[in-house]
């Protein structure tokens, strides 16, 4: 369970995964530069997993790896460190991939005309498909209309003017 007052790095960690990567980001904020079997021994969580968990965040930037040699055993291993200063760099490169894709999907939603039959559980066919179709519906047989898909262009543009907003307001 996330707490109002956790740090932004154990948030963003838990919002990612599940639970054992609110585990994992709690053990690195506790222990810096700690091992994989460090942080499994601490966490409970196989070390398999918390292996899985590390490479996750360690592929998103949220985490480095140091490599060291390990005098006791012999081998090198992983010692890791979880880089709170970038936290705020992942949640903007996020919001940007998400206005990409809804820009995109908007796009779409512009350029093209939408046919349904008014069937809930058929989907809408575009008028290439539709005309293909001889306009009845590839699901059920019955005619298909014109739909228009204003409210979803609205909801759109209105999602990616929420994002642009909050991502200029932070800078």
């Amino acid at each position: 369970m996330i707490d109002k007052y956790e740090d932004p790095f154990v948030k963003i960690s838990a919002m990612i995964g599940s639970d054992e990567y609110l585990k994992v980001a709690r053990s690195l904020l506790k222990a810096e530069d700690a091992t994989d079997e460090e942080i499994a021994s601490s966490t409970g969580l196989r070390i398999n997993m918390v292996r899985k968990v590390l490479y996750d965040l360690f592929g998103k930037s949220l985490i480095t790896g140091i490599r060291v040699k390990d005098e006791r055993k012999g081998w090198f291993v992983y010692r890791w460190r979880s880089r709170r200063d970038e936290v705020e760099n992942f949640i903007e490169n996020q919001k940007k991939k998400i206005s990409e894709r809804l820009q995109h999907r908007l796009d779409y939603e512009n350029s093209s005309e939408f046919y349904h039959c008014g069937n809930v559980d058929c989907s809408r066919v575009t008028f290439e498909n539709a005309l293909e179709a001889m306009f009845k519906c590839p699901s059920c047989g019955k005619i298909l209309n014109l739909k228009k898909n204003e409210k979803s262009k609205k909801a759109y543009a209105k999602k990616i003017d929420e994002i642009k907003n909050d991502m200029q307001q932070t800078f």
